[in-house]
């Protein structure tokens, strides 16, 4: 089966190739420098060459990629031909990637506020998997949910909550009362490395290890299902759980939170991509409706 090069990694190549630079082709394409890296290494794995031979602070082509830069410009050159149809012009747009659960929390039931306030930009929105997903790509902006440990990268950690131990009420009507943390001896954990249970092992006194058992996931919006649906009991924060809290799907247990848990939601992004207008708007509204949440 024939792999066909998407375009944008086709544009990226021929972008870097006639301006010698990796930078000054992203700045063209109005991509992160990351982003145009992205794009080239695609295309290297897709043709199986390499495109560029650095040598010190020179970029140059290899001998395949002269030769398929002449391929390149052609093929770019009859899809620019194709005559189209005149777009309406768009005002300034934003990337922004989230993670699903902050993205269906958080940023959705407010988005409209923003696009209220700022109807000349554009916003789309990407999703991704905390902890996994780790490269700014083809976003301007990230919201990541870890550590925030991100070198090379502007930062600004949005806000943090306690995280505390919640099931439902048909799960709780299963098993003998828990009345005391040592009690989740004999339940069913559902576990998440994003909410790891050994911090609030630790402020509960209890000496005990992370589980090794009991269903496993790596979304924390999914955790909650699992959850509300009497999987077992598992660990989570108020913005997250508060209207299954208000409905009577999932009861607190234990007066008992972990004041500082190991993960809290950051805004991400490369220093040039702060300094554009467009995402500097979209910062500061995000600062000034999560930071203080």
């Amino acid at each position: 089966m024939t792999r066909i090069p998407p375009v944008h990694a086709l544009s990226a190549f021929e972008a870097a190739a006639r301006l010698g630079s990796f930078a000054a082709a992203a700045s063209e394409l109005c991509i992160t420098p990351s982003a145009l890296s992205h794009r080239i290494r695609l295309l290297e794995e897709l043709v199986g060459e390499r495109l560029f031979l650095r040598e010190g602070r020179s970029l140059g082509l290899s001998e395949f990629g002269r030769r398929y830069l002449d391929v390149v410009r052609q093929a770019l050159r009859t899809l620019s031909a194709l005559p189209m149809q005149p777009r309406e012009a768009r005002g300034d747009c934003v990337k922004i990637t989230l993670p699903p659960t902050f993205a269906r929390y958080m940023m959705v039931p407010r988005i409209g506020e923003f696009m209220r306030l700022h109807p000349q930009i554009t916003v789309e929105i990407y999703l991704s998997v905390p902890l996994y997903d780790l490269s700014l790509s083809e976003s301007d902006v990230e919201v990541r949910f870890g550590a925030g440990n991100y070198p090379d990268l502007v930062s600004e950690k949005l806000f943090e909550e306690p995280a505390f131990a919640v099931a439902s009420p048909a799960y709780l009507a299963s098993i003998a009362p828990l009345r005391v943390p040592s009690d989740l001896a004999r339940a069913r954990l559902v576990r998440s490395a994003l909410e790891p249970w050994q911090p609030w092992f630790e402020a509960a006194g209890l000496d005990w290890p992370e589980p090794s058992s009991g269903v496993r996931v790596d979304d924390l919006g999914l955790l909650l299902e699992l959850i509300k649906h009497g999987h077992g009991v598992g660990l989570t924060r108020a913005h997250f759980a508060r209207e299954l809290l208000d409905r009577g799907e999932v009861v607190r247990l234990f007066d008992l939170q972990l004041v500082s848990p190991p993960h809290a939601y950051y805004m991400v992004c490369e220093a040039q991509q702060a300094q554009r207008p467009e995402v500097a708007v979209l910062l500061a509204w995000m600062r000034s409706t999560f930071g203080n949440t």
